[in-house]
């Protein structure tokens, strides 16, 4: 599969007039978005937490994450961001593109919306227990 990149902006969720906007490669195969420590401190989002992630390479890497709002094709959520190194491409994990209802059309290597977020049951249903 070809290389999918799409523009996005990073926000801060307790200062909003805060952003960083960047170019950044879709990667399906990560769950979280990455995106340059230099750029989130500059926004002003500092770590909240660290994550055990497991790499391509099948290490295990304990990486600082934040929450921030991430902006792109139209869309905002409200997302876990990871602190990657300075200067490393951004990415934007299948968390942010499942949570809005976007996939990547493998022929066309593009974006491409869904009719509807997937859900696993209708609102109007219990839970059982």
């Amino acid at each position: 599969m070809g290389v999918v990149q799409v523009t996005a902006t990073v926000r801060n969720l307790a200062d909003p007039d805060r952003s960083w906007d960047g170019l950044f490669l879709v990667d399906t195969g990560s769950t979280d978005s990455v995106v340059p420590s230099e750029a989130l401190r500059g926004i002003g989002l500092l770590p909240r937490g660290q994550r055990t992630y497991e790499l391509a390479d099948g290490r295990k890497e304990i990486v600082d994450v934040t929450s921030a709002e991430l902006e792109f094709m139209g869309e905002i959520i409200g997302t876990t961001i990871c602190f990657g190194p300075d200067g490393v491409e951004p990415i934007l994990g299948l968390t942010a593109l499942e949570s809005v209802g976007i996939e990547v059309d493998p022929v066309s290597q593009r974006l491409k919306r869904r009719p509807a977020v997937r859900m696993k049951r209708r609102l109007s249903e219990p839970i059982l227990a």
